[in-house]
């Protein structure tokens, strides 16, 4: 009877909510949702209507109070001011390539954890079973999230914090899929269980972060805070006034200067924090596991990796650094990019007029889905698309000159997006996932797990991952090899 009483309470909170959204924003929750797989149509939507592609659909737009949609980061809110003054900070302030050389020993930092954590591994600790088997994501993700909690938090952060907030994002990686919750209100209503979980892993996330924040903001300004290495990024969302009304599409156009300004809130603050550390860790997991997988099953790549490796590194400790261009491992994970894009989709709001007439849209408007995987394999743009090939990013190959982010006169590929709203942390995880494989192949060979061989399928999560998370053998290479 008690189960049965929680259910009926639990349905009329959920018919309430939708009562409410529906009239506050019908447009955004009834959108139809039109998907694009292909890498010319992503092109022109993105390109030549750049202006009608410029707003994200909010995860779950009826979370906040009755009146006020939700927007608690760089990926939900609205294109405006706000938008623009927390892009600034995050570019401009804190992953300006500038700044790259005080990561230097963070980097460091993550790459000998990684090293270590695959020794440990192979002999029966963490995720290996003592004959040189090793779960890769699992190393991988235990080697960065601890730099990525420094670089968000400070030098103040302890081995306890970032197991808490490892477990809380993680939780709500689980309880949020994509598809999920960017329907209509009656699926989410399907799934209110599903609601719960979300709401109640937010929740859980405030309670974790919101302590490690509070502890900063009495730390930041003190002289020996970090010892002036690099500025962490909380230290700038506190310092940050955002405008007033900003959000708002009424907000377009004005200058930022001519409005009023504010401190973040305190959803704010979780939620720029929960996407600098989930995004930041898990694109660059994602990229690193599938891109070994590749160097697996085709050790002949793994060998011509490793070497091009060990020429980098003999010419660094002559004292002739740069000397040797990485050329291949940046064409490898440039494959693996395209192949498996960090995230599944990126999604847009659309309701300009032109744009929908153009592409074929429906009248009033629609939730655009790009389908990231297809439009990095699409057939009308490369030669063999589903074959990984590195090569076709090197000189004279069918992509030379093609990068993670596309330029204005055609999309072949956009792991992390294109136009205005691209992912701002794109440098910065491509940088350590070349970091990350440079370190693995030149420390160790890698081979198929004695359990059997490799899973390339793909699972489409918050993030797309192997399904079959990677079980590979490590055997350490010899000094002198």
């Amino acid at each position: 009877m008690m189960l049965l009483l929680t259910l009926l309470a639990t349905l009329f909170f959920c018919l309430a909510v939708f009562r409410r959204t529906s009239r506050r924003a019908p447009a955004a929750i009834r959108q139809p949702t039109v998907e694009i797989h292909d890498a010319a149509l992503a092109r022109c939507a993105l390109v030549d209507y750049a202006d009608a592609f410029i707003d994200r659909p909010a995860i779950l737009p009826f979370t906040g109070p009755p009146g006020r949609r939700r927007s608690d980061n760089l990926t939900t809110v609205p294109y405006g001011p706000q938008w623009r003054v927390l892009r600034r900070n995050l570019t401009g302030g804190i992953l300006h390539p500038s700044r790259a050389g005080l990561l230097a020993p963070l980097q460091r930092t993550a790459v000998e954890a990684l090293v270590a954590g695959i020794a440990a591994s192979r002999v029966g600790g963490g995720g290996g079973d003592g004959d040189g088997e090793v779960l890769v994501r699992d190393v991988v993700r235990d080697a960065l999230f601890p730099v990525a909690a420094r670089f968000c938090f400070g030098d103040g952060i302890g081995e306890r914090d970032v197991r808490d907030l490892q477990r809380v994002l993680r939780e709500f990686e689980l309880d949020v899929v994509v598809e999920g919750f960017g329907g209509s209100m009656l699926a989410n209503l399907v799934h209110w269980w599903r609601l719960r979980r979300f709401v109640a892993s937010g929740r859980r996330q405030a309670e974790v972060f919101l302590p490690l924040i509070t502890r900063r903001r009495r730390t930041q300004h003190r002289d020996d805070a970090d010892s002036g290495v690099f500025r962490p990024y909380v230290d700038s969302l506190l310092d940050l006034r955002v405008p007033v009304g900003g959000d708002d599409a009424a907000g377009e156009g004005k200058e930022e200067h001519h409005l009023s300004h504010r401190a973040l809130t305190d959803d704010e603050m979780v939620g720029l924090v929960s996407e600098f550390l989930g995004g930041g860790t898990e694109s660059v997991v994602s990229c690193v596991e599938w891109t070994l997988a590749h160097l697996v099953i085709e050790p002949e790549m793994q060998d011509k990796l490793r070497l091009e490796v060990a020429a980098a590194e003999a010419d660094r400790h002559g004292g002739e650094r740069g000397t040797t261009p990485a050329a291949y491992l940046r064409a490898v994970i440039l494959e693996s990019l395209r192949m498996h894009p960090p995230v599944p989709l990126t999604m847009r709001d659309v309701r300009s007029p032109q744009a929908v007439e153009h592409l074929s849209l429906p009248g009033g408007g629609a939730r655009v889905h790009f389908i990231l995987g297809d439009i990095g394999r699409d057939g009308k743009a490369w030669t063999d698309p589903d074959e990984f090939r590195p090569e076709r990013f090197m000189v004279g190959g069918e992509a030379e000159g093609v990068g993670p982010l596309p330029g204005p006169k055609e999309v072949r590929m956009m792991p992390f997006g294109a136009g205005r709203r691209y992912c701002p942390g794109m440098g910065l995880g491509v940088a350590h996932a070349c970091l990350f494989v440079a370190a693995l192949v030149r420390e160790f060979e890698w081979a198929p797990a004695a359990t059997g061989g490799v899973d390339l399928t793909e699972v489409n999560g918050f993030f797309k991952m192997m399904r079959t998370p990677l079980r590979a053998r490590a055997t350490p290479r010899r000094a002198s090899a």
